[in-house]
């Protein structure tokens, strides 16, 4: 039942930040039901909003095209974006990138002009390098307010611990992300509450202490196992690592010129 999975794999992730109204079509409360297992959801409507999703959707589409998959929602794809996988791994990010880049360039137009060829030192096909290599929020930084690294924070997929179980919310030990003014950092263990249920109930059925969870947008919305936990942790510390050089680069940047203003938002 592959085809089921990633379905309800993709509603998992997709839903906190669509329900926010950041991405996606207005369809929370159908991948809100399917992702909490509810009677009666429509494990099928998903395809119809997953295509919507402007940033997850074109990744999905070309690790399925990549890898021999017919189905961009197959789990293994749904895993190779938001986490990591074997598929990750294996995908030619060269070429995977020249595509990429030129199917959201095109969409994007003027305002992130961004989306060149200069990105590919940077390209991985998961959820991590749309956060910091795609969104303008990297690039916002250098403004010193709070929202860019509140929103990095909150868009990339966190992997934690639960320590603790309340009514509503799990507190998961995990580690925030840090700015030091000139590279983004994953900082010391620190515990926070998270979401752990909807109006439509749990995402994870059963969750206990010591369970290792993906938290999104404040949500927890998937259970690890170590294997995935492990890649989570490897394709986020990849992504910041070859995501700082160009913050670097950037902030020089500015240094030299006072003028220069921040890239606009789209």
């Amino acid at each position: 039942m592959s085809g089921r999975a990633g379905r309800t794999l993709f509603a998992r992730y997709a839903y906190a930040p669509n329900a926010l109204g950041y991405c996606g079509p207005a369809a929370a409360a159908g991948l809100e039901a399917v992702a909490s297992g509810g009677a009666g959801a429509q494990v099928g409507g998903v395809d119809a909003a997953a295509r919507q999703f402007s940033g997850a959707w074109p990744y999905q589409e070309l690790l399925a095209r990549m890898t021999g998959s017919d189905d961009p929602l197959d789990e293994r794809v749904v895993r190779a974006y938001w986490t990591g996988n074997e598929v990750t791994a294996t995908v030619d990010r060269q070429r995977f990138g020249r595509a990429l880049l030129a199917r959201l360039g095109g969409r994007a137009g003027h305002y992130w002009k961004y989306l060149s060829d200069d990105l590919l030192p940077e390209v991985a096909p998961t959820h991590a390098f749309h956060v910091f290599g795609v969104y303008p929020w990297t690039r916002l930084l250098r403004t010193g307010m709070p929202q860019p690294l509140f929103v990095l924070d909150s868009c990339r997929i966190r992997n934690g611990v639960v320590v603790e179980l309340r009514p509503d919310t799990a507190v998961v030990r995990s580690r925030g992300l840090q700015f030091d003014g000139v590279r983004l950092t994953l900082g010391p263990l620190e515990d926070r509450p998270a979401r752990r249920r909807t109006a439509a109930g749990p995402f994870v059925d059963d969750l206990r202490v010591g369970d290792r969870v993906a938290v999104h947008w404040d949500l927890v919305c998937d259970r690890l196992d170590a294997d995935q936990a492990g890649s989570l942790e490897y394709w986020t510390d990849w992504q910041l690592t070859r995501t700082n050089p160009r913050l670097a680069a950037e902030l020089l940047t500015a240094a030299d010129d006072p003028d220069a203003a921040p890239v606009a938002e789209a």
